[in-house]
């Protein structure tokens, strides 16, 4: 007499149950503490001008222009330079995949754009993937920097780790790795210490841009203090990748930094609104470099 063997749930399936229950919860909260702060949240959303809505959008879509360079210097160093227009095109199409439910779907756009472009798709998916440590790295030292090491010193454990996996030598021997791994051909032309700099360089400034975007709409704490609570917030969201674009985690870290300023009303209001902003950003952009590089092939 045979007995049936348990049935179990497919991994993809829990994947996609704990990352729309993450993200259920995570806006659950986030519309219990707007609702409960409510009179205070409109009244923040009152202080805030269409003059400075649209210098925080003008920053935003500098630092988005700051993100892209950031990815086309790593893709270059790897072996495949791309004309401005084509490379806008491939990562700001790409990057709306980030606001679909898992992480995937910005790095499949990238390398079947870059695939008609010549670009092979392991070198799109190393540069995609070596983005992440690039702006997480420069993030926390601009934490530190602008935020003080004295309240933020908890993050400092972490910064060696993620210089060590910076350096050349170290990505390049992951990369080569993974693609054993999955039996994929070797890259031909392995990352090098001054793209990796020059990447850096190109995230740094998109930080000061982010910094001045929220700066135009919660000048209290000064500029400098902008730069860190927006790349504090930014790095937090980004490390709970089970949820889209860091949905809700970025808005609750933002407004537990900005508590020291502003009261909660005002920092509530000023969360969404930097999201709502950043959303704009990256249609507009992805818009822009479409149309762009479509009038460029005619």
């Amino acid at each position: 007499m045979s007995t049936a063997e348990p049935r179990t749930t497919p991994k993809p399936l829990l994947k996609k149950v704990v990352r729309f229950g993450f993200l259920a919860v995570a806006l659950g909260f986030g519309a219990w503490a707007v609702a409960s702060q409510w009179d205070a949240v409109l009244a923040g959303f009152a202080e805030l001008s269409w003059p400075m809505l649209a210098a925080s959008l003008a920053a935003v879509v500098a630092a988005l222009l700051g993100a892209m360079l950031t990815w086309r210097t790593l893709l270059a160093d790897l072996g495949s330079p791309l004309p401005l227009r084509p490379a806008a095109k491939v990562f700001f199409v790409g990057q709306l995949g980030k606001y679909i439910p898992g992480a995937v779907w910005p790095v499949l756009a990238q390398m079947e754009m870059g695939r008609d472009l010549g670009v092979p798709r392991s070198r799109s998916a190393a540069a995609f993937f070596l983005m992440m440590p690039v702006q997480l790295a420069t993030g926390l030292l601009v934490t530190l920097g602008t935020l003080g090491w004295n309240r933020y010193g908890w993050l400092l454990p972490v910064i060696p780790v993620v210089l060590v996996l910076l350096e050349p030598k170290v990505i390049n021997a992951v990369i080569g790795f993974g693609l054993r791994k999955l039996k994929r051909e070797p890259l031909e032309r392995p990352l090098s210490r001054r793209g990796m700099l020059t990447a850096l360089g190109w995230a740094l400034a998109g930080w000061t841009a982010y910094g001045v975007h929220l700066y135009a709409v919660a000048p209290q704490g000064g500029l400098l203090f902008a730069v860190g609570a927006f790349a504090l917030s930014w790095c937090l969201g980004i490390l709970t990748f089970v949820v889209p674009a860091g949905a809700g985690v970025r808005e609750v870290a933002m407004v537990a930094v900005l508590s020291p300023v502003m009261d909660r009303g005002s920092a509530i209001a000023v969360a969404l609104v930097s999201r709502m902003i950043i959303i704009a950003g990256d249609l507009i952009c992805a818009g822009i470099a479409g149309l762009a590089a479509r009038r460029r092939s005619l």
